[in-house]
């Protein structure tokens, strides 16, 4: 499953940076957005350096690295950013999405839609 994301409203950038924050901390998936997806070397050469640039509280891990970014930038389509599923999440892995989304994006005040559909 995916659940897709639509960013409604500036700052867009900063909006898809958290949004990249989430994914990280979050194991249960991996992600796509507009900004990885416009430089596809960006996947193989150079993850440890682009997540250090984002002043993550913690390190990523290389096996984490490996694994973060979707490999399936072609189902991005009309959506700034995707949430890739590893396994079919419950009600509540949404829920939990949501409320990070919330926290993470409701500061920027910029809005979002949220669609989460089956590969």
């Amino acid at each position: 499953m995916r659940s897709y994301i639509k960013i409604v409203g500036p700052p867009l950038l900063k909006a898809i940076r958290e949004l990249e924050k989430i994914a990280v901390k979050t194991p249960q998936v991996c992600f796509m957005d507009t900004i990885v997806a416009t430089d596809p070397n960006l996947i193989v050469d150079d993850a440890e350096s682009y997540f250090d640039s984002m002043r993550l509280d913690e390190e990523v891990t290389t096996e984490r690295c490996q694994n973060v970014f979707s490999k399936h930038s072609e189902m991005l389509g009309e959506y700034d950013f995707f949430f890739e599923w590893f396994q079919d999440p419950s009600p509540s892995d949404i829920n939990t999405l949501i409320e990070r989304i919330d926290n993470a994006l409701t500061p920027l005040g910029c809005r979002y839609m949220m669609t989460t559909k089956k590969k």
